[in-house]
Formats: C-alpha cells, structure tokens, sequence
C-alpha cells in the first residue's frame, strides 16, 4: 500500500469516526487511489488538481440536469491529504464485470454517452474547464519522451501519428483543426483491420470534407466526459448504469468521447457488433458527435489520438516494468504503425 493509500484509508476512517473500519484499496495509482468503507469511496485526485476546477466538476456531477447520467458525490467535505491531493466522496456501485465480455454494457454507455452531450451547459455551475481528453494524450507522448528509450519502428510510429493530429487533438491549441496528415480520414481501413465495410470509401470527398468537419467541431462546445471507457460506469443500485470519473470532464469535442471505442473497433480489441450496439444506441438516443451516416469523418481524428496515445503508454510501461506487450497492448501498437505507414503513403 503506498503512502499516500496508507493517508486515505486513515482519512476516511476519521471521516467515518470507526478507527477499525474494514476499507478495502480498489486502486492506488500515482494518478488515482481509491478506496472503499462500506457503501462508501473515497477518491485521492491526482497531484496537482486544481481546487477551483475540481468544484466546478463537483457541482455539475451533482447538478440536477446531470442526475441519471453521472454519479453524484456525498456531500461531506474531506478537504485534502497531507501531500495535498484533494479528496472526494462518493456512493459505492458494482463495476462492469471484466471476466464477463458478451455482457458489457455497451448499449447503455452509448445512451449515457447522448444524454451527457445533450446537458444545457449554460445551465450548469461555471465556468466549466475544458474536457482534458487532449491534455491527457498529450501527457503520454511526454511520458514515452521522458522514458528514453532506444530508437524502435514502434516509437517512430507513435510520434509520426502524434505530429500529424490538429493542435486541438494535441492540446495545444484549441484553435487549431488542421489535420497535418494531408489526408482525407484513415478510417478502419488505415487504422486497424482491413474490414471497412462500416465507412466506405472516403477518397472521393478529399480535403473539402475535412474542412467542413473541422469547422464543425469549432462550433461544438458540449459538455463531455474526456475518459470514457467500461471501467468509468456503475451501478449503483442494480439496474441502471452510471458514468464516474470527473477528473477529465469539461467542455470540448464530444467525439473525444467515442473514440477509444472507436479506436478499439479499428484495432481488432471491440467486436463489430459491440461497436455497432455503442454507436447504434448513442444515436438513437440523439447522440449527434457522429453525425448519422459515416462515423469516421468525425471520429478519425480523436480516434488517431487515443490511438497513439495508448500506444505509447504501453511502450512506456511495458519498458519500465521490464516486460513485454501484451496481447491488447500489441494490438494498439500496431494500430499506430499502420497510421503512420499510411501518412507516408500519401505524402
């Protein structure tokens, strides 16, 4: 249990005023530890939150337009541990079981999914940060920098597709919807597999069709989760399902938010009919971040970044643990060759 776990299930007994409480650490993360007391868990944010953000995230998970969608905290107050990471409460839910594949609910992350990007933002406590997706991605490239490591094709991939995405995608600049790969959209068939039976051909549209997209997106300003993957839903109580992990939520692209799905899907890792249950019951719920016809013009782009950015957090981790990739982290890697093999391709 490292210190800082050590700090938070001490925290939490004060908190709960039962110095033999049973608490159980579900995670003890540099970026994240949680623990559990009951129905209740508690959360160390990463170092360095920002207090002001964090309660601007607090109000809106508790914030009436968000009920149903997003867990709400407890309202007690556990201010901060003596290192200074702030600490949250919240209800305790059952996780997606992860030896249980055919029953993830991906159908019901797609509805929560809609209904998130469909809150009024205006209506929400202000003001709202920027969703941290790119932030986040732009951090793993630094960590794959920092780590040093010798010059592979896996390494060349990954920082070839991290400088062709758009300043936006790279979170450096909100403004920037230049994509520098001079191509239309990669799509599942650059991606990942060679199945593209999900988008068609792309070729005929060339750069006019990113441009629109592009401008699209500049006027988009929804209110979206920034990590979404099975890990960040619950239940609660045991029928519905809700979103968790407020760290990254803000206002941004919300098709930030489909794209480690759609990753996934182009990498081999999600079955084509889970990626077609996803996007399925997100528009019909009036999810609109994919439009109605072809996904990938407006998901090629994220999907890029959360590609090479799992990419090199696995070459990262993989390299200080001293162990190779493994099967999912393979997958991803490879994901990242074919990009860039394919940025070459076309100049």
């Amino acid at each position: 249990m490292s210190q800082t776990a050590a700090q938070l299930v001490a925290a939490l007994r004060r908190g709960r005023r039962d110095a033999t409480a049973e608490v159980t650490v579900l995670a003890d993360r540099p970026d994240a530890t949680v623990v559990r007391c009951g129905h209740v868990v508690a959360k160390a944010h990463p170092p360095g939150t920002d207090p002001a953000e964090l309660a601007v995230r607090l109000g809106v998970a508790a914030h009436p337009r968000c009920a149903g969608i997003l867990l709400p905290p407890v309202d007690d107050d556990m201010g901060a541990l003596p290192d200074g990471r702030r600490v949250t409460l919240w209800p305790y839910g059952e996780p997606v079981a992860p030896d249980a594949p055919d029953a993830a609910p991906w159908v019901e992350a797609g509805k929560l999914l809609a209904r998130l990007h469909a809150v009024p933002v205006a209506e929400l406590p202000g003001p709202l940060p920027a969703m941290r997706g790119p932030v986040k991605a732009a951090r793993a490239i630094a960590r794959l920098r920092a780590a040093a490591l010798p010059d592979s094709a896996a390494i060349r991939a990954v920082l070839q597709g991290w400088s062709g995405l758009p300043g936006w995608a790279r979170g450096v600049d909100r403004t920037d919807h230049t994509d520098h790969t001079d191509h239309t959209d990669l799509g599942r068939t650059d991606l990942g597999r060679t199945d593209c039976r999900a988008h068609g051909d792309h070729g005929a549209h060339g750069h006019r069709r990113d441009r629109r997209d592009y401008a699209d997106r500049q006027e988009v300003n929804r209110l979206c989760h920034g990590d979404l993957h099975l890990g960040q839903l619950i239940r609660p109580r045991a029928t519905d399902w809700r979103l968790i992990d407020i760290d990254d939520l803000g206002l941004g692209d919300p098709a930030w938010d489909l794209a480690r799905p759609a990753a996934w899907y182009a990498a081999g890792l999600l079955a084509p009919e889970d990626w077609d249950r996803f996007l399925g019951a997100y528009r019909a719920a009036g999810g609109s971040a994919a439009g109605q016809g072809d996904p990938w013009p407006r998901l090629d782009v994220p999907a890029r970044a959360l590609t090479v950015q799992t990419a090199a957090l696995a070459l990262a981790k993989a390299a200080a643990a001293g162990r190779a990739l493994d099967e999912a982290e393979e997958a991803m890697v490879e994901a990242a060759v074919r990009i860039a093999r394919y940025m070459e391709a076309v100049g």
